[in-house]
């Protein structure tokens, strides 16, 4: 397979980014189109504790939150649904598992449509299983990831996600470190690597299976990034290295599309703005629907520029209101009702702004993520689009260039310890060497030393 990378933008503006719209829609499921104007609300939850011990608990639960998120979907008049099964690893490890989870889900997505109209889909996410060194290629749980991508494709999946780990052992290191070379090399260097041997499998599968090979998010290294850092009070990692961390995300995360992936993308994947931005494919994402899940500073923001409109996961439990895949679902169609009624009454970008603006500058990630921004971090990235070293570097230098022009503005105000943290690795990312070569080299050496668990030949290094 070619990969197409990506050496200009699609969106000829910043202006063209919003939610519900990309210049290259996607059909899935029954009667909806992803990024051809509607947002869909995508709705998960994690099967109830106890119920991983056998395949029979599993198919169970499953079909408990999925007959309660189509039971609330119908009672509310929701035009459209989407659910996503976030597999856990009793689910990903047996294809059987996969194959009963996948059909008695569908099953009651079909039933929704047959008996309302409403418009579903399903997105079926694998779990990750690998481990750096127990082997990233062809490793049991590799071949098992793949059998479990067969088995959703076959049993009425409409896309397949994943999150996949590929050089989360290097990155953890950095981001506890604030090792600025640790991170650009995990992400940037071996996510992007692992990236193209995942999701030129993917693709294969979902192309042969007549369905949607969907994307990917950073979940394990810019995620970890952010959630290490935190809110206002928390002081275990920079919220500038995080910024830092989701630009070079952007570029790794944009490799799924580039080897064929068409969206929408993993919700958790809050780079997801800079790869729309690049390619103009429809994205899930999260934010302030997502609570039940964690906290974040960009509730608002991450709804500017989504196509499908997601709460994260949630415990599959009874709340006040009922359900709760009934419960949450709720909150996540009324959200889309307001963008969809916005799109049809023309002021679409307007309530983007208005998303954008609310989150924009409460912190440094938000800088970087708003669409202006992420349009300028995607024009960094496609400018040196055919190498995924020096378009992940030319990635953070742009982010950081968007926090320094923002607080120059005195839009916002960064701590001593984060104008250290930033001008140090400013100065450390100026610094690294224009040759691929001889940055990967430099940090297999450095890094094959310091991270025991790092194994260079599973990226054919």
């Amino acid at each position: 397979m070619v990969l197409k990378r990506y050496t200009e933008m699609e969106n000829k503006t910043a202006d063209d980014i919003v939610f519900g719209q990309t210049k290259h829609p996607v059909k899935l499921g029954l009667d909806q189109v992803a990024g051809g104007g509607v947002v869909y609300p995508n709705i998960k939850v994690a099967p109830a504790e106890g119920s991983e011990e056998s395949i029979d608990g599993l198919e169970a639960t499953s079909k408990n939150i999925a007959f309660a998120a189509c039971q609330r979907a119908a009672d509310i008049g929701l035009p459209a649904i989407q659910i996503e099964t976030e597999h856990v690893q009793q689910q990903s490890i047996s294809r059987e598992a996969s194959e009963r989870c996948t059909a008695v889900t569908w099953e009651q997505l079909e039933q929704l449509h047959e008996k309302f109209g409403t418009s579903v889909s399903l997105m079926s996410t694998v779990a990750d299983m690998r481990e750096e060194e127990n082997g990233l290629r062809g490793s049991k749980f590799d071949i098992a990831m793949d059998e479990s991508f067969e088995a959703c494709a076959q049993n009425g999946a409409s896309m397949l996600c994943i999150e996949t780990v590929g050089g989360k052992v290097v990155s953890d290191y950095g981001i506890s470190r604030g090792d600025a070379r640790a991170i650009l090399y995990g992400i940037g260097v071996l996510g992007s690597i692992d990236m193209e041997y995942m999701w030129t499998k993917i693709v294969d599968i979902a192309k042969r299976n007549n369905i949607t090979p969907g994307g990917d998010t950073d979940c394990a290294q810019a995620n970890t990034a952010m959630f290490l850092a935190g809110g206002f009070l928390s002081k275990n990692v920079s919220h500038t290295i995080a910024a830092v961390a989701r630009a070079i995300a952007g570029a790794r995360s944009l490799v799924a599309i580039e080897c064929g992936a068409t969206g929408p993308t993993k919700d958790c994947g809050y780079e997801n703005p800079i790869v729309k931005a690049i390619a103009s494919v429809p994205i899930c994402a999260e934010g302030k629907n997502a609570t039940c899940a964690h906290a974040d500073l960009m509730g608002n923001l991450t709804a500017g520029v989504c196509d499908v409109w997601s709460n994260e996961s949630v415990y599959n439990r009874e709340e006040m209101g009922g359900p709760t895949p009934g419960v949450w679902l709720q909150s996540l169609g009324y959200e889309c009702a307001l963008m969809n009624t916005a799109t049809q009454i023309g002021v679409n970008k307007e309530l983007r702004d208005t998303y954008v603006l609310a989150d924009k500058y409460r912190d440094p990630q938000g800088v970087i993520l708003a669409y202006d921004n992420a349009y300028r971090i995607g024009e960094a990235i496609v400018a040196d689009g055919e190498d995924i070293y020096l378009r992940s570097r030319a990635a953070a230098i742009k982010a950081m260039d968007c926090i320094n022009e923002a607080v120059d503005a005195n839009r916002i105000f960064l701590t001593r310890f984060e104008r250290d943290t930033l001008d140090s690795t400013y100065k450390t990312y100026e610094q690294l060497p224009d040759d691929s070569d001889k940055f990967i080299k430099t940090c297999i050496k450095r890094y094959g030393r310091k991270v025991k668990e790092h194994d260079p030949s599973q990226y054919e290094l």
